[in-house]
């Protein structure tokens, strides 16, 4: 590195980092005293993260607040919400901001220079040197504020972080992890709630809130993450220029304190709130916590991981198997949390009773201490520790650039000791440590001296009480309007001023020359290209082989799929269950846990889904075709064994052993209503879309609420339900599991190819033979508007339609209509004006639509607004330049770059659901050139799926009630 342009910066260390193939280097700002990492190799997905060291000093979600608040408007960007502006046009492949419990951190991604560029200069303005000082609508409008729409009209609480976190806290796991935490740190930082608890969220002042921000928002006291292929000096030298020369090193007390340890483990008794039709019985969440350590501990770190998946996450695994027959809980979870100064250990018993807590701790302890005397499972360990370091080699986060996930693990060591950011991502040594301390007494002495010799603990249970969210709000409303009550009129017409005045600001547009000064990409610098598609026909022997040449790394990603099209309507929540059941039930060869560790220890995982292709050529046909498929991940040389395990898993699975299916189902079962509660998003929309939709049926028999139904019913009669069960689970096997049925994909590099052809060919030959009825495959829809209640303090509310039943035609100018929703119409009325957390919307080639929201206090109003949609975009208007953001946020979000899995997996996706490379260029043109008028015509398009009027609500049971009149139904949803 040039010394004359980076003086301003003194190098602490520099380092060769093998195991993610880069360079790391660690700086300080001479000036400032900014910290700063960089992480140079080859990567074109470049990360940019500035962190602040945020602990909050009571629960009035300050960090929280301050996190959403500094992304709406900044010195040089003073737009209301340049976040915004950013997504709608920027190629970015990441952009969001974070709180964590001790932490805030603002992380952006590109694969494109001048983008990256834009998004660092933004994110750095917006934390430095915000809008929040102006006036304090912000701070209302994303924190909490009075809304009062009229003088005789009932006073309430608004603002996004207010109704987030009311969703947040509406979800038992939620509260129960919010207690361990506080549990175990009363005297630190870790015994406030950083999100902000929805009661205390309105007794923070405006004043704090500046306060926190002047003290914490400086570069004395913030991270600076740089990762992937740029000119690292060029970077350097624009941040001292622009920002960090701008300040004087300060000293600044944000050190996150040692919780003291505890002479005796600490017991914390809470209630959760239930709905007024589910049971109190068996609803009891019991919960053993250890503080393990500090997250600089580099062995330890990883050790307990390893020790987690051994002990308790793995199907089997000896604390699990020991509570489940003990008759504690009907879902045994464990969580390790290594993100924080002093890692958490727990052990969770969901569906328990209160009156079992101290079997619940004799059962674990007495578990631990067998282990500790006569030696871990060595095979388990050995699979915890390949399981991982499987993943670290293959740094496949899906949708997320690896380079952001290794900038957060930076963080785990980072943010508590400045000379030791590269010690978690530099894990090579201690994954050759961990495999070497198996049958020393390594583990077995962990598991003494930080489980069962440690009192720094606690046992937080949290317990159902029926009709508290109803109490809650109640006690709310009365102290709102006792307060209402004794303001005085020139108050009371204050409080009407400011909400109307807080309205005014957010539908008041952004002047153009404001907008105009965050930089925008142009259309020309996109290009027209498409992803290449890898899909190469083959056979393995009669069977189709569709094949992906696409360089792996030496990984092979092998998908065995079955046509499904020979089932009756009445198995297809069977074949769900079937999904769930196989590969975590005994075999004939192996008990589940080993099967699970034989997998673990020699490949990178096998598991199974079921998927639904339409093919798009034949919409009005609806031609569908759902499958049940197997996918397992390995090294070339391991792919054969993974070949045999996938053949033992569908064909020798014991489908007899009821106990193990009752552990099974109540587990799911307890899955199931978290899903809801978290986020119901996802299955109002999956609902809503299914009252006409067979592919969003099958979704909703199989995963959603639907399914939900078919699997309380068999956990709550299991005596009366598992014959049929165990009949049908039996049959199925022999209906889809045969040579007819199969195809195979495959991604991986040809030198590869040829042994995996001729496993195909074995595995087919070794399917069922047996003669079985074929069904034909139909599945009826039903319009059937149903508002589900929960004991949510919040909604989702979701409202679909399809358009191409209703005359209309797929256009790729829909995907940019998305963009145009999520960030300006649903966005501005359901979010900043509405307060909900989120919203989205979606219109695919079969012509199915819908919009949905997230954490939403509202309901009708809600409805009302997607109802407002068509009006909007008849009259659609816009700049020529907001017209090339769309845009060029539509294309950032169609070309998000791919991990050869994903490469794998979308060229299959296109294979299945016939969709040609032509047809996608068609479409990427049609968003290239889309014009204001083609927004315009999409009104049609939307009315048709408004008109069709398929709602379903997943919300607060008052609420729901309320507006029933929205529905044909009204019912509880567990």
């Amino acid at each position: 590195m040039d010394g004359k342009r980076l003086e301003a910066y003194e190098v602490l260390e520099q380092k060769r980092l093998e195991g993610i193939q880069s360079d790391g280097t660690l700086l300080r700002h001479k000036k400032s005293g900014a910290r700063l990492v960089l992480i140079e190799n080859d990567d074109e997905n470049k990360v940019f993260t500035v962190g602040f060291r945020t602990p909050p000093e009571d629960s009035t979600g300050l960090p929280h607040i301050l996190e959403h608040s500094v992304l709406c408007g900044s010195r040089n960007f003073p737009a209301k919400d340049p976040f915004v502006e950013l997504v709608k046009g920027s190629l970015n492949t990441f952009l969001n901001a974070m709180t964590y419990p001790d932490k805030t951190v603002y992380p952006v991604a590109s694969c494109n220079d001048k983008d990256f560029q834009n998004l660092m200069h933004v994110y750095m303005d917006a934390v430095f040197y915000p809008n929040i000082y102006e006036n304090d609508k912000t701070f209302r409008q994303e924190g909490w504020s009075y809304e009062l729409e009229s003088e005789d009209a009932e006073l309430k609480y608004n603002g996004v972080v207010y109704n987030e976190m009311k969703g947040a806290f509406s979800s038992p796991e939620g509260v129960l992890d919010r207690m361990v935490l506080n549990s175990l740190f009363p005297d630190t930082a870790y015994s406030n709630e950083s999100g902000g608890d929805p009661d205390e969220i309105p007794s923070l002042s405006y004043e704090q809130f500046l306060a926190f921000h002047k003290k914490y928002y400086h570069p004395s006291n913030s991270y600076i993450y740089l990762y992937g292929n740029m000119d690292m000096e060029e970077k350097l030298a624009w941040l001292d220029e622009m920002y960090l020369s701008k300040f004087e090193k300060e000293e600044i007390d944000s050190a996150i304190r040692m919780q003291k340890p505890f002479e005796k483990t600490v017991e914390w008794d809470r209630e959760y709130s239930i709905s007024n039709t589910e049971s109190e019985e068996n609803n009891t969440y019991l919960s053993y916590n250890k503080v393990v350590g500090t997250s600089l501990d580099r062995e330890l770190y990883m050790a307990f991981s390893v020790l987690d998946y051994a002990l308790l996450s793995a199907p089997g695994a000896p604390l699990k198997k020991a509570l489940l027959d003990a008759g504690i809980g009907y879902d045994v979870t464990g969580s390790y949390d290594n993100g924080i100064y002093q890692p958490i250990f727990s052990v969770i018993a969901k569906n328990a009773e209160l009156s079992q807590k101290e079997e619940f701790v004799r059962v674990i302890e007495d578990t631990l201490r067998k282990i500790a005397e006569e030696g871990m499972d060595e095979k388990a360990l050995t699979a915890g520790i390949n399981y991982h370091e499987f993943r670290y080699h293959e740094a496949d986060f899906g949708n997320y650039p690896k380079g952001l996930m290794y900038g957060l693990q930076i963080f785990d060591s980072w943010l508590y000791d400045d000379s030791k950011p590269f010690i978690h991502i530099e894990a090579l040594d201690t994954f050759a440590f961990l495999k070497k301390q198996i049958s020393t007494g390594y583990y077995e002495t962990l598991i003494r001296e930080y489980l069962l010799d440690n009192p720094h603990a606690s046992i937080v249970t949290i317990s159902p009480k029926k009709g508290l969210t109803a109490k809650h709000d109640k006690e709310l409303a009365e102290k709102l309007k006792a307060y209402k009550e004794s303001l005085s009129e020139e108050e009371l017409a204050k409080l009407v001023r400011d909400t109307k005045e807080l309205r005014e600001y957010q539908e008041e547009p952004t002047p153009a020359e404001i907008l105009e000064k965050i930089p925008v990409l142009e259309v020309s610098d996109i290009s027209e290209e498409i992803a290449p598609i890898f899909n190469e026909e083959l056979k393995a022997g009669d069977v189709p082989f569709i094949y992906h040449e696409i360089e792996t790394n030496g990984i092979g990603y092998l998908d065995i799929l079955f046509d499904l099209r020979t089932l009756t309507q009445e198995e297809i929540p069977y074949v769900g269950l079937l999904q769930a059941v196989l590969g975590i039930i005994d075999t004939e060869h192996y008990e589940y846990g080993e099967l699970f560790n034989e997998i673990n220890m020699r490949t990178g995982g096998i598991e199974t889904s079921l998927e639904m292709y339409a093919d798009v050529t034949k919409v009005k046909e609806k031609e569908y075709r759902p499958t049940f498929e197997i996918k397992a991940k390995s090294l070339y040389e391991g792919l054969p064994f993974a070949c045999s395990m996938m053949k033992e898993i569908l064909m020798h699975s014991v489908l007899t052993d009821e106990k193990r299916l009752k552990e099974i189902v109540d587990m799911l079962k307890s899955r199931l209503q978290m899903k809801f509660l978290s986020a119901g998003h996802t299955s109002a929309a999956l609902r809503a879309i299914s009252y006409n939709s067979p592919l969003a049926r099958f979704k909703d028999m199989t995963n959603g609420i639907e399914y939900y139904e078919t699997v309380s019913r068999i956990a709550d009669h299991f005596e009366k339900e598992k014959e049929k069960l165990t009949a049908c689970l039996t049959h199925l096997v022999k209906k889809i599991f045969r040579r007819e049925n199969m195809m195979v994909s495959y991604t991986a590099s040809r030198e590869s190819l040829d042994p995996v052809l001729r496993e195909m060919e074995e595995f087919a030959g070794a399917l069922c033979t047996d003669e079985v009825e074929k069904g034909g495959f139909t599945l009826v829809c039903e319009k059937k508007n149903e508002g589900f209640m929960t004991s949510s303090k919040v909604q989702y509310a979701a409202m679909a339609g399809n358009f191409i039943e209703a005359g209309q035609q797929y256009t790729g100018a829909l995907q940019i209509l998305k963009v145009i929703m999520g960030y300006e119409y649903l966005w501005q009325n359901i979010r900043v004006k509405g307060g909900a957390y989120g919203c989205m919307s979606s219109f695919n080639r079969l012509g199915e639509g819908y919009f949905v929201s997230y954490r939403d206090p509202h309901l009708k109003n809600t409805l009302d607004i997607y109802r407002g949609v068509t009006e909007y975009l008849r009259n659609f208007s816009v700049s020529d330049r907001d017209m090339t953001k769309f845009i060029i946020g539509t294309i950032s979000n169609m070309d998000q770059p791919m991990t050869p899995a994903i490469k794998g997996d979308r060229s299959m996706n296109l294979y299945m659901n016939r969709v040609s490379a032509q047809t996608i260029k068609e479409e990427r043109l049609q968003v290239l050139h889309a014009t204001q008028e083609d927004i315009r015509a999409l009104a049609d398009i939307v009315e048709k799926v408004i008109d069709a009027e398929q709602i379903c609500v997943i919300g607060n049971e008052e609420k729901v009630e309320k507006e029933q009149a929205v529905f044909k139904e009204v019912k509880a949803l567990f």
